[in-house]
């Protein structure tokens, strides 16, 4: 399974805010291949991306004076078809590995879906074929 840096990038839960930080990207050709929101209450909320560049990104992001923080995820392709999921899950949980979190989406039609999981062990579970 292949490993890749998160960014998760606080931000305030009002329109615009996806916007400006997308076209920042944007403005500097860095594309983003995953992405999660989540708002959190009344405390705002959070944007995770995984990047084309993440130098790149990271530098964006400092100009900017945008705060964010880097995480270690897998990353992976999975077959998109019934019981891809709970195959690797199983997988996970055989060897004692937590899912923390994670997201995946799949365009209709296509054959593969990506996942982004944060994992309690990333070392074992990148091991994990």
């Amino acid at each position: 399974m292949a490993r890749a840096k998160q960014l998760t990038i606080p931000a305030e839960d009002r329109p615009g805010t996806l916007a400006r930080i997308a076209k920042l990207l944007e403005q500097a050709n860095i594309n983003i291949v995953a992405m999660n929101c989540a708002t959190f209450g009344t405390h705002g909320g959070a944007i995770q991306i995984l990047v084309d560049d993440l130098q790149k990104a990271e530098d964006v992001l400092d100009h900017q004076r945008l705060p964010y923080t880097e995480q270690d995820v897998l990353y992976l392709e999975l077959e998109n078809a019934p019981g891809c999921l709970a195959e690797l899950a199983g997988k996970l949980a055989a060897q004692g590995i937590n899912v923390t979190s994670g997201y995946a989406t799949v365009v209709k039609g296509c054959k593969k879906a990506g996942v982004v999981l944060s994992v309690s062990d990333l070392e074992a579970a990148a091991r994990i074929h």
